[in-house]
């Protein structure tokens, strides 16, 4: 069996989140997670039933949707929950689109009224919004049709919840609520050791018992590898877009007599790295 550092999964691989959220076993962790979630309007959910994840447009022109996880409650309220892994065009749209199915689906019925059910789309991002970068403590929005100038709640059953993780960067001991505990477990997981003592409750000490690498079977474990091995790759690749363009920033910089100082506030590279390129470029 292979020999991994962590000792806990990656919750941003394909394979960590389904492993965690998307297993029949384990539904009581997303059932928590979605109560601690929605709970101001949702009330408590007490269960879910997984639904079939890929759906087909009306027409052959029409694109399918893959939901990552696709769940209805008690009331037949459905739960769309994505993870993003990384910025994509019209991300934004893409979720506008895949509420759609959930609500065309319920048109099915003879003695429909038009009548709907709620819809709740919660897309986890491994990223941040480029129009959200300047507000760093702002990490959770909460998405409703409201009226633009009372601000007012129209219509309540479509909404938008969109977690950008990477903003959330409290440590174990500022943890105040249930949901900055869910929030740091799946920020953190794959970095932890242990069980932290503040999150010794039966959810999450299971949570941990379903994510430790050293109980999955042969099988388990090369599949995981290889959803860690594509999240790796694909986190590698825009890590290198991304100093390539900010080398290419520093080189105009340098020629239009930018200070050094100033190319490091704008590209994130160091003097040093901006210094290298000046004396190459030279």
């Amino acid at each position: 069996m292979a020999e991994f550092a962590e000792r806990y999964i990656n919750p941003f691989t394909d394979y960590g989140f389904k492993k965690l959220f998307g297993e029949e076993p384990n539904k009581d962790l997303l059932l928590d997670f979605l109560n601690v979630l929605l709970k101001e309007e949702q009330g408590e959910i007490t269960d879910l039933t997984y639904l079939k994840s890929e759906h087909l447009g009306t027409s052959e022109l029409d694109r399918k949707a893959i939901f990552d996880l696709y769940c209805e409650n008690e009331r037949g309220e459905k739960f769309i929950v994505e993870l993003q892994k990384t910025k994509q065009n019209f991300f934004k749209d893409r979720t506008v689109y895949y509420a759609t199915f959930p609500i065309r689906e319920q048109a099915k019925r003879a003695d429909w009224n038009y009548e709907l059910k709620a819809v709740y789309t919660i897309a986890i991002l491994d990223f941040v919004f480029d129009e959200d970068k300047n507000d760093p403590a702002k990490f959770r929005y909460d998405i409703k049709l409201t009226d633009t100038e009372t601000k007012a709640v129209f219509y309540d059953k479509l909404t938008f919840i969109y977690l950008e993780m990477p903003k959330f960067n409290k440590t174990v001991e500022e943890l105040e609520s249930r949901f900055d505990k869910w929030l740091y477990v799946i920020r953190n997981l794959n970095r932890l050791e242990k069980v932290p003592d503040k999150l010794r409750e039966r959810i999450f000490e299971k949570l941990f018992e379903t994510a430790e690498i050293a109980k999955f079977t042969p099988e388990q474990v090369r599949s995981y590898e290889d959803s860690l091995k594509y999240y790796r790759d694909l986190k590698n690749s825009l890590d290198t877009a991304r100093e390539e363009k900010a080398i290419e920033i520093a080189r105009r910089a340098l020629k239009m007599g930018l200070a050094v100082n100033d190319i490091t506030e704008l590209t994130g590279l160091s003097s040093q790295a901006i210094e290298h390129i000046k004396t190459n470029e030279g």
